[in-house]
C-alpha cells in the first residue's frame, strides 16, 4: 500500500507539474495580456480572479483526464467520477483563491528582483500570492482526490436490513 501511495504521489507530482505550468502559463498571460497591470504593477482584485480562474479551468482539464488514466488508473463510471473531481476542484480552488486575495490585500505588500548571473527575475506582489495559492491548492487537491475522487464508491446494498 505505501508503494502505491508513493507511485501515485510521484504521478500526481509529474501531472500537477505539466498543470502548474498550464495554470501559470494562462494566469500570466491573463494577468500581462488580457488585463494590463497598472503602473506600479497593480492589478484590480477582478483582474486577479478572472486570471487566476482561466488559469484553473485550463489545469483541471487538463488534471482530470491525466490523473484518471495515468495517476489512479480509475476504471469507474466517468460521469459521476468526473462530478465528484469538480466538486473537490471547486471546494479546492475556493480556498486557493480566496487566501490569493487575503494574501494579496493584507499581506504581501511588495514585489522584489533577483539578479542571478545574466538572469534577472522580477517578482510582483500578485505572483507571489499566485504561486503561493498554487502550492495550497495542489496539497488540498492531491489529498481529497486521493481519497475521495478516484476511490471507489461503497453502494447502499437494498437488500441489507436496517439496525
Amino acid at each position: 500500500m505505501k508503494n502505491t501511495l508513493l507511485i501515485q504521489s510521484i504521478k500526481y507530482g509529474a501531472v500537477g507539474i505539466i498543470n502548474t505550468l498550464l495554470t501559470a502559463i494562462t494566469i500570466w498571460i491573463m494577468m500581462h495580456f488580457v488585463f494590463r497591470p497598472e503602473v506600479g504593477g497593480k492589478m484590480s482584485s477582478t483582474a486577479l480572479s478572472i486570471s487566476n480562474t482561466a488559469g484553473y479551468i485550463v489545469g483541471v482539464a487538463n488534471s482530470y483526464i491525466c490523473n484518471r488514466l495515468w495517476t489512479f488508473k480509475s476504471k469507474t463510471q466517468w460521469i459521476p467520477e468526473a462530478l465528484r473531481f469538480v466538486g473537490a476542484f471547486l471546494i479546492c480552488f475556493s480556498i486557493q483563491l480566496a487566501l490569493v486575495n487575503i494574501l494579496y490585500k493584507y499581506v504581501i505588500m511588495n514585489g522584489f528582483q533577483l539578479d542571478f548571473f545574466f538572469f534577472e527575475c522580477t517578482a510582483s506582489a500578485a505572483g507571489i500570492c499566485q504561486l503561493i495559492g498554487l502550492v495550497v491548492y495542489t496539497i488540498l487537491n492531491f489529498t481529497v482526490n486521493k481519497y475521495f475522487t478516484f476511490t471507489p464508491q461503497k453502494r447502499k446494498r437494498a437488500d441489507t436490513p436496517k439496525i
